[in-house]
């Protein structure tokens, strides 16, 4: 039978296209997940690697929780126009503490993988409660209550070290004891803050050294 005749019959044949769709689409998958399965260093954190400290974790919720990743990014891909722009290539072991991860999918803003350092704190504040003070014509939304309210409001944060703990980061005991203290004071701006600055901290030292521009 030639080529067009099996074109043909599997056309025709409901149980033969649907076979053959799963088949093409099961190879595909295989090709993408057994690399990161069989590949221990894809899940190994890279060199000085560290679980997020308390008031880091408390922001990075924070950031989840105001779906700061439907428009922000936090992967540079290997494509000298993105290490031009936002800076070194985003490594698999810079996530290894990442539950979830938050590499997003659309760029309304830029993104905000090698965010740490590049701005002070001061500038991070006025850009979260006024975008526009800092930034004009950024669509960004302003969050001022985030500088209204108090980081530890829940105190909930050990439960969620033990929870990630449990997942394989290795809280020590005494950070998870001394967790409740590093939030007390402190507001969910000063969290949330707190985990941009730490964005990129782990650039590999090999890396290309471009900075993003905002």
């Amino acid at each position: 039978m030639s080529f067009l005749g099996i074109h043909n019959a599997i056309e025709r044949n409901t149980g033969l296209l649907i076979f053959g769709i799963l088949f093409v689409a099961s190879i595909g998958g295989l090709v993408q997940v057994l690399p990161t399965m069989l590949e221990d260093t894809l899940a190994a954190p890279a060199d000085k690697v560290v679980p997020y400290s308390a008031l880091e974790l408390a922001g990075r919720d924070l950031y989840i929780r105001e779906s700061c990743s439907t428009c922000h990014s936090q992967q540079v891909r290997p494509l000298l126009a993105e290490t031009r722009r936002y800076g070194p290539y985003s490594r698999a072991g810079e996530f290894a503490y990442d539950r979830p991860f938050l590499w997003g999918s659309k760029r309304t803003g830029p993104d905000l993988h090698r965010l740490s350092g590049k701005y002070t704190d001061a500038w991070h504040r006025l850009h979260m409660t006024d975008p526009r003070s800092v930034v004009p014509g950024s669509i960004m939304p302003s969050y001022p209550w985030l500088a209204q309210r108090a980081a530890n409001a829940g105190d909930d944060i050990v439960a969620r070290m033990r929870a990630l703990q449990r997942l394989g980061t290795p809280y020590t005991a005494e950070q998870l004891a001394a967790a409740p203290a590093a939030l007390e004071g402190k507001t969910e701006l000063d969290a949330l803050i707190a985990y941009l600055q730490v964005l990129g901290r782990f650039a590999s030292d090999d890396a290309p050294e471009e900075h993003a521009g905002h």
